[in-house]
């Protein structure tokens, strides 16, 4: 099942999100959640943390579950997802590091890193899993020729991937060329997923996941497997998809 909400603007999308994942932290406190970095769940997290801090949410039995880190960059530098997760999201909502789970990416053997963290997933599961999307249709850090049945590993970043994270690095240079993701197989073990896609330079990566065929080309597609996936965008992101069933227009 496939349901796909257009909204206005990037705005709309957060709201629309944060709305989403609120609801389901609160039908559930002891929800596992899957979460993903970028710029683009920016503006949710940041609506998401504000409205469980006012509304008093409980959250000492969340687990969470990030879905990659970068390889040989400390987990306390400024530019890591530890780092980020933290400031978004952990620190402001009183996590423990007990409830939150990250790879490794200092890890000395990486191979046995990869797979403690999938170990991980399976021992604890994934209920809501978040994912942006990337311009090539990359999934976490799984890019183009992925194969579908991948689990957590390490992966050789594109130079398009490094290019697009430079701007939190200052310069494309500083950006590691490696990082630790879970597999498009371990993205599939959640229960639920919801996508969020903002801007027209996500549009032909939608367009091949709502309209195109199931392809390793663009790892998106492998969604199309799963039984519960959301998708939240905005019109731009949008601006390829047909009118058809599941598609709503906020």
């Amino acid at each position: 099942m496939m349901n796909i909400t257009i909204t206005k603007n990037y705005s709309e999308l957060s709201v629309k999100a944060a709305e989403l994942f609120y609801k389901k932290i609160k039908a559930k406190p002891s929800i596992h959640l899957g979460l993903a970095t970028g710029k683009t769940p920016l503006g949710m997290y940041e609506i998401l943390r504000k409205k469980m801090k006012t509304d008093g949410l409980p959250t000492d039995k969340l687990k969470v579950f990030n879905l990659d880190e970068y390889v040989g960059l400390s987990k306390n530098s400024s530019k890591s997802f530890y780092t980020y997760m933290k400031k978004q999201l952990y620190e402001p909502l009183g996590l423990k590091e007990r409830q939150y789970y990250i790879p490794n990416g200092e890890a000395k053997d990486l191979e046995k890193e990869c797979l403690r963290y999938e170990q991980m997933i399976d021992q604890f599961g994934i209920d809501l899993q978040l994912l942006g999307v990337g311009r090539n249709g990359h999934i976490g850090f799984n890019e183009p020729g992925t194969p579908f049945d991948s689990l957590t590993h390490v992966v050789k970043l594109k130079e398009s991937t490094r290019k697009v994270n430079a701007s939190f690095f200052g310069d494309e240079s500083l950006v590691p060329t490696r990082a630790i993701t879970m597999g498009i197989q371990s993205i599939l073990k959640a229960k639920e997923i919801v996508v969020i896609a903002s801007g027209e330079e996500k549009a032909r990566a939608l367009y091949e996941f709502v309209h195109g065929k199931m392809t390793e080309e663009w790892p998106i597609t492998a969604l199309k497997n799963h039984s519960n996936v959301t998708v939240i965008c905005d019109q731009k992101s949008a601006r390829f998809l047909k009118r058809k069933e599941g598609v709503s227009h906020d």
